[in-house]
């Protein structure tokens, strides 16, 4: 394996961000790549207390259901130490693991726990935070792997009408072994694929949420560096957070104020958000018949849901926070705050968007006198197998210029420099000469009859469809002649520029772990990677 840095395009936000731009980073309370930043946090850590006893007992329980190994229950343990910290990173559950950034950002997180560690010499435990209470079934019952010429989906076909938190979410066997199968049947047999198929089938079948079979799977990769998990909606987290529960509802205006101020300065500097919000946001989720309603506070005081199909006061909530804590979750502005309030997290691992939306968070961590940990953009990785790196080779393609814009434009001059001068060129040529050939008759019609006139008119343009026809046929001919280069080209998009963007965001890992196997994985992690970089490709 050979690993080597990019340094690709980015948008202006997080190009500041890494370079360090003062305009950005006093959004945040720590800037992640300065040398002393995570002592200054150690300290910090320091003043405050955190329910370690209840934390680990929590976290036992939570990780015992996904049989994970004793690596993970040592890492659970040492939290017990008044030293010890975590960094943290989280994503939705998605199928077979999701997305490769859901791996990258697992493999930041063991990274950076491991670098501090070595560092600081304090426990620095690897915890991923799996969004549980996430609604959007629709988000993650598909995977995308790679067809003939472009990326395909395929989807669970279980259907889910209501809004139920993915925790909730039951796997109905029949539906997710023939999704299952049909994955397998479309991947080419090696000599992992049997144990790998057995592997996940195993997982399945003792799964009974999707949350599970996520978790399972995530533990199976890294049983030997002892990730810890979060199911953010299990209820032995929500009774542990129901105090939290209530400092957000006590500080709503805040809340909302300060992030609605954040925003408006934000973009006063010219920074594109993904995350817009409303003074009246409460911020907080109630599970109301297993729909999932996010409340807002209206001018009366009370919050409701958006359409009104739940009314509570302050003090109504208040007690179902002390009461059935289960019945709430956080949104995307409470999840971090809540993260924060639970764990002693040194560091957060977050992609492009999670960095963009916590730029506005600030004033969130504040209005509960407590700072924002430093924000750490995860490591972005691009894989190459032999096939590609031979065809970069063969056309001489730049492999950067094929990560971020893909090779279509090399494709076409390609084409066109086999038929010189360009069929394009010469079609035009003729068209512009027909016309001028052309124009003495349609002078003619037009002072003869109107309808001379127009049939001259016509005719000149079947001549022109004519040419059209001609230059079509010729070019389909040229792309026949050259399928093999043409596949080629398309070959490197599908692996380096998927549906026009990165790998990381397209590709399920499960096409390569059926090729590698999971020994890459472990050999990634192995190595020392620096967080100053923005991208890496690794060579297999």
């Amino acid at each position: 394996m050979k690993i080597k840095p990019l340094s690709l395009q980015q948008n202006k936000l997080m190009h500041h961000y890494r370079n360090q731009h003062a305009d950005i980073l006093e959004h945040f309370d720590y800037n992640p790549y300065k040398d002393d930043i995570y002592e200054n946090r150690l300290k910090e850590l320091n003043k405050r207390t955190f329910d370690r006893e209840r934390l680990v007992e929590a976290l036992m329980r939570m990780n015992e259901e996904w049989n994970v190994k004793k690596e993970t229950y040592n890492n659970i343990a040492r939290l017990k130490d008044e030293n010890s910290v975590v960094v943290v990173g989280g994503q939705q559950a998605g199928l077979l693991t999701g997305p490769f950034y859901t791996i990258h950002k697992i493999i930041s997180i063991l990274q950076l726990a491991k670098q501090q560690e070595k560092s600081l010499h304090v426990p620095v435990i690897p915890v991923f935070w799996v969004a549980g209470e996430d609604h959007d079934f629709a988000e993650i019952n598909h995977i995308f792997m790679p067809g003939t010429s472009s990326m395909e989906k395929y989807r669970l076909l279980q259907r889910i009408s209501e809004k139920w938190s993915v925790s909730d979410i039951p796997v109905e066997d029949m539906y997710a072994k023939q999704w299952l199968n049909r994955i397998f049947g479309e991947l080419k047999e090696t000599q992992y694929t049997n144990t790998l198929y057995q592997v996940l089938i195993e997982h399945l079948e003792a799964s009974r949420t999707y949350v599970d079979f996520f978790s399972r799977i995530i533990h199976a990769l890294f049983q030997q560096e002892g990730i810890v998990l979060i199911d953010s909606h299990h209820p032995v987290m929500r009774q542990f957070e129901r105090d939290f529960f209530i400092e957000m509802i006590n500080q709503q205006k805040s809340i909302s104020e300060g992030i609605r101020n954040e925003q408006r300065k934000l973009k006063e500097k010219g920074y594109e958000l993904t995350l817009h919000v409303e003074n009246n946001d409460g911020h907080l989720f109630y599970h109301h018949h297993k729909d999932r309603i996010l409340l807002v506070k209206n001018e009366s005081g009370k919050w409701i849901g958006k359409n009104e199909e739940v009314s509570f006061t302050t003090e109504e909530l208040t007690d179902i926070a002390k009461e059935t804590p289960e019945l709430l979750s956080n949104n995307v502005v409470t999840r971090p705050l809540m993260q924060e309030l639970v764990l002693p997290t040194l560091a957060f691992i977050g992609g492009p968007g999670e960095v963009n939306y916590w730029s506005m968070l600030k004033p969130v961590f504040h209005a509960l006198d407590i700072k924002m940990p430093p924000v750490v953009p995860r490591l972005s990785f691009t894989y190459l197998d032999t096939r590609v790196q031979k065809i970069l080779s063969k056309y001489e393609i730049n492999v950067q210029n094929a990560i971020e814009n893909g090779t279509k434009q090399i494709k076409e001059e390609w084409l066109q420099a086999k038929n010189h001068p360009s069929v394009q060129t010469v079609s035009k040529q003729v068209k512009e000469a027909i016309e001028q050939a052309h124009r003495p008759l349609r002078e003619i019609a037009s002072h003869t009859r109107n309808d001379i006139r127009d049939l001259a008119d016509k005719n000149l343009t079947y001549l022109k469809c004519d040419i059209e026809y001609l230059e079509k046929r010729i070019i389909h001919a040229m792309e026949e002649k050259y399928q093999q280069e043409i596949n080629e080209f398309d070959l490197v998009d599908i692996h380096l520029y998927p549906m026009d963007g990165l790998q990381e965001r397209v590709w399920n890992p499960i096409v390569w772990f059926n090729k590698y196997g999971t020994y890459f994985l472990n050999e990634l992690i192995q190595q020392e990677l620096s967080f100053s970089h923005d991208h890496y490709v690794v060579y297999l």
